[in-house]
């Protein structure tokens, strides 16, 4: 990296890009925040010099006289290490880390792997009982046994960079090269991802290259000029990123591969991507900032050739990594590559099929038969890309209620429900992700000011839905028919799309060796005696019943093999006659011997 701070034999050498100053110093800790150490400007408008008596761990700023005629103290923009809010002091820092993940960065792989994210918010997964953060190593310490024990494949963590305010979750980024100082120092997040992958679990960081925070001594105005902004973010207060800067482009890249080079991280989630490809994101049609671009047309053409230039850059350089795009609009081809006109990503979040699932889910049920097709309409296009199902911190706060709160019915049937959702997640086509609390049924909504409610695990529904969650996630890794085609149809079939009045799915997923799984899912809470057709004949075996009583079902289950029978349904030969739970969903798997056969989802 070119710029930031450097510890050289001579003291430390800073070096920064400010193209229009007049003039520039650093100053801190080393001369007790003077006037500081002049810089000398170089050709291609960067400032650089070397203080003999700075050291690792002083903090500093940069005073910069703008063009404007004001001078303002600012950050450094590549700064690796931040002081702790509400400081806004860079830190001169240099890693002493030691990575021992060598097996798994050379076998990890983009595609082709069961993908189940468990989402996290490190400063309120757990807290200390005075209400202060974990380390990022007692956090390592916890968390990385924790998701290993519950069968997640990787772990997503919100915004790592450094931001001034709680609030914004790390979405209104300050340091986008510097790990927040909240829970410590940039090694222990090394340390927690080194861990991570040691346990052989992924880590996919959120990444915001959309927008930066206002804050007077980060990027606005950096140089008395909007050397980084394009102008005001309409609906975050923040700045938008000029994507037609070679600057800007060259700081954002950057950033992304510190992310991926000195953090080993698996995957960046880019958030708010369609804020990016738009140049009137969040303005009305009569708002007078309303632009167009020289087609005429509303898509930001200096955004969309950045995030394709990057997914190809990031791609050729990282095989294997993730770039996963939080997309919220009908921009098509968001996963395809740039030579068939997509934008490069690996994978899309599916927040249509998020936004029909908790519709559904959230219907009285009465009232579901109705609304039946909120659930099967997302195949009518689930392979159009690489999806990823978010059930993510967003579905969570804001008054929309935990996701067992939005579940109808008395006690039992919003556990029941919660279990069923598990299920359809963890079956449907796609990769999965859910947020931290859900796996429990944490009633109130996520606060980021607290610790998830882990007190609440002493009561047996919630100790039985993450049992539930922990066996459906371990069956999910185990069965590859559930992951192994997830993005073409020679991965799944309906066996049974359209029976609103019983409100049940059934389907069939299917390796590519031809192994497979039946998923038969039942959202309504009456007794339903179920005649579902088959593909063979003989014997199947229920693997997984979010019925069973150790889940806290009431036991409507099949504990012997159950034998097909030559009647016709649903298109079928052959068919089995079933009783399904209330509320409820199991998964079975075709067996040649059956005599031999185990539920195998109490395997180790």
């Amino acid at each position: 990296m070119k710029y930031g701070s450097f510890v050289m034999p001579e003291g430390v050498r800073f070096r920064v890009y400010a193209p229009n100053a007049r003039r520039v110093s650093v100053t801190g800790d080393f001369c007790r925040w003077g006037e500081g150490t002049a810089m000398s400007r170089e050709a291609d408008g960067s400032w650089s010099a070397a203080v003999p008596e700075a050291r690792l761990r002083q903090r500093y700023k940069y005073r910069i006289l703008g063009a404007d005629g004001t001078e303002r103290l600012k950050a450094d923009p590549y700064a690796r290490c931040a002081e702790l809010r509400s400081g806004t002091a860079s830190v001169i820092w240099e890693s002493s880390f030691v990575w021992s993940d060598e097996e798994w960065m050379r076998s990890r792989r983009a595609m082709g792997r069961p993908l189940n994210i468990y989402e996290v918010h490190a400063p309120s997964w757990k807290m200390h009982e005075d209400g202060s953060f974990y380390s990022w190593r007692e956090l390592a310490a916890e968390l990385i046994p924790y998701v290993s024990d519950m069968g997640f494949t990787h772990l997503e963590l919100l915004p790592v960079t450094e931001h001034p305010l709680d609030a914004s979750w790390g979405y209104q980024t300050t340091g986008f090269f510097a790990a927040t100082a909240r829970m410590g120092d940039p090694d222990g997040l090394k340390a927690l991802i080194n861990e991570a992958h040691r346990s052989g679990i992924g880590v996919i960081l959120d990444w915001v290259p959309g927008h930066f925070c206002r804050d007077e001594q980060g990027l606005g105005r950096f140089d008395g000029t909007a050397l980084y902004e394009g102008g005001d973010h309409p609906q975050w207060g923040t700045y938008t990123f000029d994507f037609s800067k070679a600057c800007v482009r060259e700081f954002l890249t950057d950033s992304a591969r510190c992310w991926l080079t000195e953090y080993h991280a698996d995957g960046l989630r880019v958030d708010g991507v369609s804020s990016m490809l738009y140049l009137n994101f969040g303005l009305e049609k009569d708002d007078p900032r309303v632009r167009h671009n020289s087609h005429g047309g509303e898509e930001n053409e200096a955004a969309v050739d950045f995030l394709r230039t990057l997914n190809v850059k990031l791609s050729a350089e990282f095989p294997g990594v993730m770039m996963i795009a939080e997309e919220s609009s009908a921009w098509p081809q968001v996963t395809w590559p740039p030579e068939s006109g997509g934008l490069g990503f690996h994978y899309k979040w599916d927040m249509g099929w998020m936004n029909d699932t908790l519709r559904y889910c959230e219907t009285d049920f009465p009232y579901r038969p109705h609304a039946h097709s909120l659930l099967n309409f997302s195949m009518m296009y689930a392979f159009s890309e690489n999806f990823i199902l978010p059930l993510s911190h967003d579905e969570v706060v804001h008054g929309k209620k935990s996701l067992i709160g939005r579940m109808p019915g008395d006690w039992w049937r919003q556990f029941a429900g919660l279990r069923l959702l598990w299920l359809y997640l963890l079956t449907h086509p796609g990769g999965k992700l859910c947020f931290m609390g859900g796996e429990f049924g944490q009633f109130i909504e996520w606060r980021e000011y607290e610790s998830l409610e882990w007190f609440l695990l002493s009561y047996d529904t919630h100790a039985g839905l993450q049992r539930f969650v922990r066996d459906a996630c371990r069956l999910y890794r185990r069965e590859k028919s559930l992951w192994e085609q997830d993005h073409g149809w020679e991965g799944f079939q309906w066996l049974d799309a359209d029976d609103a009045a019983e409100s049940v799915l059934a389907y069939r997923r299917r390796a590519e060796d031809g192994e497979e799984t039946l998923c038969v899912l039942h959202f309504s809470p009456d007794r339903c005696i179920y005649r579902l057709g088959v593909p063979e004949p003989g014997a199947y075996e229920e693997l997984l019943n979010s019925d069973d009583v150790r889940y806290g079902g009431s036991g409507n289950v099949h504990p012997g093999p159950l034998h097909s029978e030559a009647i016709p349904a649903r298109g079928m030969e052959q068919s089995l006659l079933l009783e399904l739970p209330s509320v409820g969903g199991l998964i079975l798997k075709h067996t040649d011997r059956p005599e031999k056969a185990e539920r195998l989802i109490h395997k180790e």
